[in-house]
């Protein structure tokens, strides 16, 4: 099956003096992504999943959306339903959540 947009979200864990994007709501945000494009009918169309580290630590919790390769970082559960309209529908970067590096 192919994606028309895939959203890999951070949820490493680690034991280290760094954020660790699992331990900061990680596996929240996969959930919530989602449950947010099964209610819009897009999960056929669209893939969130978890992922490994982005090497974004110090941002977590990250995620980044293919094919664009846009980062998020600092992303809360109450940002899923305006990535999902904004982004992944509307082709529109989020600017206040997006990471440049």
């Amino acid at each position: 099956m192919k994606f028309k947009k895939h959203v890999f979200i951070c949820t490493n864990q680690k034991d280290a003096p760094k954020k660790s994007c699992g331990t900061e709501h990680g596996l929240a945000l996969v959930e919530a992504f989602k449950q947010e494009l099964t209610a819009r009918g897009l999960q056929k169309e669209i893939r969130a999943q978890r992922a490994g580290c982005l090497d974004a630590c110090a941002f977590g919790p990250a995620l980044v959306v293919y094919p664009e390769g846009t980062y998020y970082g600092n992303v809360q559960i109450a940002d899923v339903p305006e990535l999902v309209e904004k982004h992944l529908v509307g082709n529109e970067v989020v600017e206040r959540l997006e990471l440049k590096f």
